[in-house]
């Protein structure tokens, strides 16, 4: 269970950014890749989202060592179209762009095991979350996996699902192409849940500053996998300053 501390963070609203619908990258970004096609006829945000992962996943093969020069979502495509293929983090910027192309608010969300402190490799994953303004609630989905946590058919978040797995509540499963074994798989990486605050898509001079959702009675992290300080992020306990409802307009 998530709750608020005051030890960690006042509990009240932390300042997040994206990008104006209009924003000129984003247009390019849906009129290049014919975003507004794709999802044509899709009866709401959720199925758009399901069939935008869908496509982000089929554009490359994973490769967890490969890194792109340039990192935005553009960028990483057209080197993905030349051959190249990318990371976790790769997957989850293209997706969380070309989601806030057509509307739906996203964010890159890091997932990290419990051990992220004393690890030396492999404590960490990047998804995404979009909020689908249809439902009124932020919803996890893996680009890299095409996985998509539902409960009884209701699209879950990252901390949803976290909860569903440690409280072995009936009905969970994973739409998209991913099966049943991404359950297992993503277990371990839903324990420390961090985000940034700007999540603008295509913006050289973004804040690198994050924050994450820390669990109750579990000490603030200091580092990530022994030598990575954690001190371009924020903690907090509280669900809703971690969940906010994005303005409109972004």
């Amino acid at each position: 269970m998530y709750c608020y501390d005051e030890e960690l963070g006042d509990g009240g609203s932390f300042v997040f950014r994206w990008s104006a619908p209009g924003d000129p990258y984003l247009t390019e970004l849906r009129t290049r890749y014919n975003l507004d096609a794709l999802i044509a006829g899709k009866p709401d945000d959720y199925a758009r989202a399901q069939t935008i992962t869908g496509w982000v996943h089929s554009l490359w093969r994973h490769d967890g060592a490969h890194e792109p020069k340039a990192k935005d979502p553009i960028s990483i495509i057209e080197a993905a179209r030349q051959g190249e293929r990318f990371r976790c983090v790769e997957y989850s910027v293209v997706l969380a762009g070309a989601l806030n192309s057509v509307g739906i608010p996203a964010r890159t969300l890091g997932l990290k095991t419990a051990d992220m402190q004393t690890r030396q490799s492999g404590a960490g994953h990047v998804v995404v979350e979009a909020y689908l303004p249809d439902l009124g609630k932020w919803v996890m989905l893996d680009g890299q996996w095409n996985a998509l946590p539902e409960r009884s058919g209701v699209p879950l978040s990252a901390l949803e699902c976290r909860r569903a797995l440690a409280e072995e509540l009936p009905g969970l499963k994973i739409a998209g192409g991913a099966g049943s074994q991404y359950i297992n798989w993503v277990r371990p990486y839903l324990f420390y849940l961090d985000v940034p605050f700007d999540n603008r898509v295509g913006v050289s001079d973004r804040s690198g500053q994050g924050l994450m959702l820390v669990p109750e009675g579990v000490s603030q992290p200091r580092v990530f996998q022994r030598v990575h300080r954690l001190n371009y992020l924020r903690f907090t306990r509280s669900v809703e300053a971690f969940y906010p409802v994005p303005s409109s307009g972004h």
